[in-house]
């Protein structure tokens, strides 16, 4: 397969306005739609840039004669849900979801409610770079704009269907990361019966992210004062917890007690569970004292996505809090949420002790910024690896790889004690650093 330039692991991506132009999502809007019928969803979270992007990619899809429908703030997994419920063409969900207000991106969504395969964003690239001549719709074949006021309610209702169980007496204290979950959480929330306090749900289009959110669970855990803390990124796909002791459970632990809550009612088909090469040495362990096997593939939940459909997997996702369920659509974190809520009322534990399904190898990440990402062409690099392998002598892992969506170098060390990681790690970073930065 040819060499993509404009997607990453998640969409396109930028500081918008700069990289991310209003120009760039016209022309994009206009490759991903040309020669298709139908409408289009099209769903944001509240960066200030937002809008502008927004409308420029409902002119782009316009143009080429597709309609659109704006659904507003909204979480990503409203995105997916809605684009099969309405039988659009496409999804758009206009986020870049962790990372600092300035960015944006676009993120495109199939029929099927799944993000586009590397084939199918490759397709749009090659149109987009082609440029004229385009498809212009003339007259009554200039697509229209609507709007979807009740996209949120819409949304809620739906993923509240496979719900069984009630929350009343669970508290909760909820981080929005000022994202697109202020609004949708809330409301979720309180229809299944739960007692909340909401957090960081004030957003002002410069705020997401800022200090709070899925990528500062230390925030949530200050305030939730013996409480379950659950914790959101910009476009709420990822769910973090804390525990009522204040301690994190990632996504491994959220995956760890889901597969085992499942297996234990039979309905984790085929006993299997889809993870990254980034989940941590712990859960495999735990899986394996459970007699589920894991499935491993590269970062990105596009990858769970196509392990969880081929191995009919019915729990996926990441370290970082993107989990996937037996829609095998995308990741949605008010979903999670639901669902950790779900078993917290169906056995009546707390989460502190549901986490102890599994124990954390001591892990350390050291993320470095460089010119040139293809460290594997760099002997010296190759040689501080080795190095740290043997080092570890078979009692821990490294893994280092490339960021998909920015210019980093990631070195993850797991080892038995939290030192012997971090002295492992710092020696592969400084080796990378000094060769690639």
């Amino acid at each position: 397969m040819a060499e993509r330039h404009l997607f990453g692991t998640d969409g396109v991506r930028g500081v918008a306005n700069e990289d991310l132009t209003p120009a760039m999502a016209f022309d994009l809007a206009r490759a991903g739609g040309e020669g298709r019928e139908g409408h289009v969803i099209i769903g944001r979270d509240t960066r200030r840039s937002g809008s502008m992007l927004v409308a420029a990619l409902m002119a782009g899809f316009n143009s080429v004669g597709v309609d659109t429908m704006d659904i507003g703030i909204i979480p990503v997994g409203a995105v997916s849900r809605l684009v099969r419920d309405t039988g659009a063409t496409l999804g758009v969900m206009v986020s870049a979801s962790h990372n600092p207000a300035e960015d944006n991106g676009i993120k495109f969504f199939g029929p099927n409610g799944t993000k586009l395969s590397d084939a199918d964003e490759l397709a749009i690239e090659s149109r987009f770079f082609e440029g004229d001549p385009w498809v212009r719709g003339i007259g009554p074949k200039v697509g229209i704009q609507m709007v979807m006021s009740d996209a949120v309610d819409r949304y809620v209702h739906a993923i509240l269907q496979p719900v069984e169980y009630s929350m009343r007496g669970l508290e909760f204290a909820i981080d929005a990361a000022n994202g697109a979950a202020f609004l949708a959480a809330p409301l979720l929330f309180e229809r299944v019966g739960a007692t909340i306090e909401m957090f960081h749900a004030d957003p002002d289009g410069m705020n997401i992210n800022r200090g709070c959110g899925a990528t500062h669970p230390e925030q949530i855990a200050q305030v939730a004062a013996g409480r379950v803390g659950l914790a959101f990124d910009g476009d709420a796909d990822r769910l973090i917890a804390v525990d009522e002791d204040g301690v994190v459970a990632d996504g491994d632990v959220i995956m760890a007690i889901f597969a085992k809550w499942m297996k234990e009612r039979g309905r984790l088909k085929n006993d299997v569970v889809v993870a990254t090469v980034m989940s941590n040495l712990g859960f495999r362990k735990a899986m394996e004292r459970l007699g589920i096997t894991v499935i491993e593939t590269a970062v990105g939940d596009r990858y769970v996505l196509e392990a969880m459909r081929t191995s009919r997997a019915v729990v996926g996702g990441e370290q970082s809090g993107h989990v996937l369920l037996e829609d095998r659509a995308t990741g949605d974190g008010l979903r999670t949420a639901l669902r950790l809520m779900e078993v917290m009322a169906s056995t009546g534990k707390e989460l502190r002790e549901l986490r102890t399904v599994m124990q954390a190898y001591p892990q350390v990440l050291t993320n470095i910024i460089v010119r040139d990402k293809r460290f594997e062409d760099n002997a010296a690099v190759v040689a501080a690896i080795a190095d740290g392998e043997h080092a570890l002598g078979g009692r821990g892992r490294i893994l280092v790889r490339a960021s998909g969506t920015e210019p980093l170098v990631r070195v993850m060390v797991e080892a038995p004690t939290k030192g012997e990681s971090a002295d492992v790690a710092a020696a592969i970073a400084k080796t990378v650093e000094a060769e690639l930065s």
